[in-house]
């Protein structure tokens, strides 16, 4: 059954199931659609007049995310609306990556209800003063679609909570799933008014617009598209519950380059399109790439950095200086230890305080001097589980106070309310032991902004008194479930759930040694200082230029219906098979070779019966009793049931695994290049594929006459695909020194004798025919998997055959459109029969004459064959 999450959602914002009124057009065409990618692509094209070609040679990116990196408010004097750059956002920090002459263009919702009748005017301003472009969504989307889908589903269930109960966490709600779908779209059709495609790069930022690569993609095939998770990316056991997984995985995979803070996230996704889509993944020259439908998408490791200009400003602001003087003289004698965390569920305050209390317990001698300061932001979400956070942080602050407090002594203070910048600065210099104790979080900044305010500045240095060579030191004890915890080597990693390992490490922290203290401070200071947000934003740059290099160098198709949209692109030179243009040159050739593969060619590979149907047997008699044919089925099945299957086709030949046995007609015997004496290697490699199997559930043996088969479709792909790799392993190292190979294809790992291949079988067949002294002028070979690519390599291979007296005429074709060596392909096995149809059809037509010569001929090549 086709999951309603496969519907064509592409017009939904046009569509009466949301009432929602579409995007105005409110600013022109900056950029234009070159006209290359319309012919190429079928590009989009709205046929507007006021579309301007023009170009620019400055750098440009768009930056695409939920919000601008704009304050907005309105004068209460003039009433108009003020705009200002928020210099906290990370889209605006990430400039600092590139030159001056780059050109930023954001495109994002304002974080105010700009009225109808405002809105050309705020667009318009906003284009010319800071190049922005708005997406305003009606308020009943943005609701449903921001605090609807994003904060109630996506949000929620991407930090690893499912809703399984109603009182924790929402069921998923189909009506936000179509205003998510919908304000996407109005996010692509902004990007579409301000683009160039042939020149502009596309960086898309977070799971608000995880779908938006679709519609962009959609519309020019050839986009530079990238896009960077902010968030983590949840293990395929969470992120499979999503009823609408795969239309997110796809719009992810029509980017060119995915963008992950670490590694674990990035696997995680790997192994969702793996399971969900059947898609695997290498590493190609160190980067790790997904083969899509002849693209190449490729994963980005790395995370984000923040901005040192920005922080190291604050720390020399006078204000900062006497905020830190009076925390000194507060906390004086005391260890400060800082925390600073969001006011979510997913930010582990709770825990971080029960693990303080319990470090009171344990190190009773820490009672009196040691105090905790929790700086609370505001909740970016509302709910009750936002509500049951708070209750019990002010709960368990209130009980910590009351049992190890005295007069002038709280052990843990906490500060809920809007804190300037200074002050929070102030804090993180004067703390010891920054504690960051989040249960998930993908990319926590908290411990890199400790580390910078710890180095402090010079201009801090002299306004406290600090010489400017004395050590710096720093203490971080974070948890392992935060993106920034791979980066930071020398922090002392917990799991915030056990609250007395937590509590042991901020005593281990506090007690360790000054120079441990300083190294650990330096080693952090250099990866902070050196990774910065410009560095992130570079480097992700650098690395989505390469990988859309290859875009003018191949033909773009668009297939699909709805969000399950994607592009083949393949080279220049492959194109469907014309029945018209083979059989016109089927008619002028004497002699001609047809190599067809079997499952997948002319049966369908998701058939449960296997045996040709009665269309099948009747094509391939016909084009065996025309004399100027050979014709061979060539496969990797058995002998027996191919001749079995096959028996009423008394001229047909067939190579069977792979071309280890030939036989040339019914009437012919088996050849075989090796015999039962020489596969002695089988005793060796039975045992070691038998221990896999027993050691991998799902995977099985399949036993040929000339080979050995370990499948693994069936077992967990993860574990299947490591069994592979060590399995490969271990039997290239048993079989050194057999005259056997060891080959690792999609599911199996086979053993088979060298110099057995279909590739080598069909050039076995045209040197017989050339040995005959009837060297095919024709040759045709049609396959469908990875084992018939060296058929097509070896029959292209046949145009620089010394042996034949003119080059044949090649037409090699693969089923499906996909990377290939072949030159053509069908779509699937019903057209690859209409084309075996139309040449038995011109092969009919032939005249008399003509039949009887070529049979004469054929009878005395098969009688000197035989001789």
């Amino acid at each position: 059954m086709v999951s309603r999450s496969c519907a064509n959602f592409l017009d939904l914002a046009s569509w009466d199931l949301l009432d929602f009124p579409q995007t105005q057009r409110a600013l022109p065409r900056v950029m234009t659609v070159p006209g290359i990618i319309s012919e190429l692509d079928g590009g989009y094209s709205d046929g507007s007049s006021d579309v301007n070609s023009s170009s620019s040679s400055r750098e440009r990116k768009i930056i695409v995310a939920n919000m601008l990196p704009l304050q907005a408010k309105r004068d209460t004097e003039t009433g108009q609306w003020c705009f200002s750059w928020d210099e906290d956002s990370l889209l605006l920090q990430l400039r600092d990556g590139f030159s001056s002459d780059t050109e930023f263009v954001y495109i994002g919702s304002l974080n105010a209800d700009i009225g109808m009748s405002e809105q050309e005017e705020v667009s318009h301003k906003l284009l010319l003063d800071f190049n922005c472009v708005p997406t305003f969504l009606p308020k009943e989307m943005q609701e449903k679609f921001y605090l609807g889908f994003c904060k109630h589903h996506l949000w929620p269930l991407f930090h690893y909570m499912l809703p399984m109960f109603p009182d924790h966490g929402d069921r998923f709600d189909r009506r936000l799933w179509q205003a998510y779908v919908s304000a996407n779209k109005i996010f692509s059709d902004r990007v579409m008014e301000v683009i160039n495609p042939e020149e502009d790069y596309v960086w898309i930022h977070d799971y608000h617009l995880m779908v938006l690569p679709t519609f962009l993609r959609k519309r020019f095939n050839r986009i530079k598209l990238g896009f960077f998770l902010h968030s983590p990316f949840p293990s395929s056991e969470i992120y499979r519950t999503l009823p609408v997984r795969d239309d997110l995985l796809r719009g992810l995979l029509n980017c060119d380059l995915i963008g992950f803070h670490t590694f674990d996230y990035a696997r995680h996704f790997l192994s969702c399109c793996s399971r969900m889509l059947g898609l695997d993944y290498e590493s190609k020259r160190g980067h790790i790439g997904l083969d899509y439908f002849g693209r190449t998408v490729f994963i980005k490791i790395l995370p984000v950095g923040i901005h040192m200009g920005r922080l190291e400003s604050v720390l020399n602001l006078p204000s900062t200086a006497a905020k830190m003087k009076e925390i000194q003289e507060q906390f004086k004698g005391k260890k400060l230890i800082l925390g600073v965390d969001d006011m979510d569920i997913f930010k582990g305050i709770s825990l971080k305080l029960i693990a303080m209390e319990r470090l009171f317990e344990t190190y009773w001698h820490m009672r009196g001097k040691l105090v905790l300061i929790q700086i609370v932001n505001p909740a970016r979400a509302t709910g009750k589980d936002v509500e049951e956070a708070k209750r019990e942080t002010y709960s368990t602050v209130k009980r910590i106070n009351e049992r190890y407090g005295s007069a002038g002594y709280q052990p843990v203070i906490l500060i809920d309310r809007l804190v300037p910048r200074y002050e929070k600065t102030a804090y993180y210099a004067m703390a010891d032991c920054c504690l960051v104790n989040a249960v998930r979080d993908g990319m926590n900044l908290v411990p890199y902004k400790y580390i910078i305010c710890r180095q402090g500045t010079p201009g801090m240095d002299k306004a406290m008194g600090i010489s400017h060579d004395s050590p710096r030191t720093s203490m971080l004890v974070v948890s392992e479930f935060i993106g920034c915890s791979p980066s930071l080597s020398g922090a002392i990693r917990v799991n915030p759930w056990d609250v007395d390992a937590v509590a042991e490490a901020v005593n281990l922290a506090l007690t360790m040694g000054e120079t441990e203290k300083r190294l650990r401070h330096e080693k952090h200071y250099y990866y902070v200082s050196t990774h910065d947000v410009g560095y992130w934003a570079k480097s992700f740059m650098q690395d989505l230029e390469r990988a859309c290099r290859e875009h003018y160098n191949k033909r773009c198709w668009g297939i699909g219906f709805g969000l399950s949209f994607r592009v083949l692109s393949l080279s220049p030179s492959f194109r469907k098979l014309s029945i018209d243009h083979i059989v016109s040159t089927y008619r002028t050739t004497q002699r001609r070779a047809i190599f067809l593969d079997y499952d997948g060619t002319l049966v369908p590979e998701s058939s449960i019966i296997k045996t040709p149907n009665a269309e099948v047997l009747s094509v391939l008699k016909s084009l065996c009793g025309d004399p100027k044919n050979t014709v061979f089925v060539v496969s990797g099945r058995g002998w027996e049931s191919l001749s079995d299957w096959l028996s009423p086709c008394e001229n047909l030949g067939i190579a069977a695994e792979h071309g280890y046995f030939i036989r040339w007609s019914s009437k012919k015997e088996w050849e075989t290049c090796y015999s039962s004496a020489e596969a002695e290697w089988k005793t060796m490699v039975e045992p070691v594929m038998r221990s896999y199997m027993d050691a991998t559930d799902g995977s099985t043996i399949e036993f040929k006459e000339s080979a050995l088969v370990w499948h693994h479709q069936e077992a967990d792909p993860d574990f299947g695909a490591c069994q592979a790799k060590e399995l490969l392993d271990h039997l290239e190292s048993v079989l050194a020194n057999e005259p056997v190979v060891v080959k690792r294809g999609q599911h199996i790992v086979e053993v088979k004798p060298q110099g057995v291949s279909k590739g080598l079988a069909v050039e076995k067949v045209v040197h017989r025919m050339v040995e005959d002294g009837n060297p095919p002028d024709m040759v045709m070979c049609i396959g469908d998997d990875r084992s018939d690519e060296d058929m097509f390599e070896s029959i292209l291979n046949t145009v620089t055959n010394p042996d034949l007296p003119m080059p044949p005429e090649i037409f090699a074709c693969t089923v499906g459109r996909k990377p290939s060596k072949a030159k053509y392909f069908l779509d699937d096995v019903s057209d690859v029969l209409k084309l075996l149809g139309g040449l038995a059809a011109a092969s009919s037509s032939s005249k008399p004459e003509d039949q009887q010569q070529s049979s004469s001929l054929h009878t005395q090549v098969a009688f000197e064959s035989i001789i």
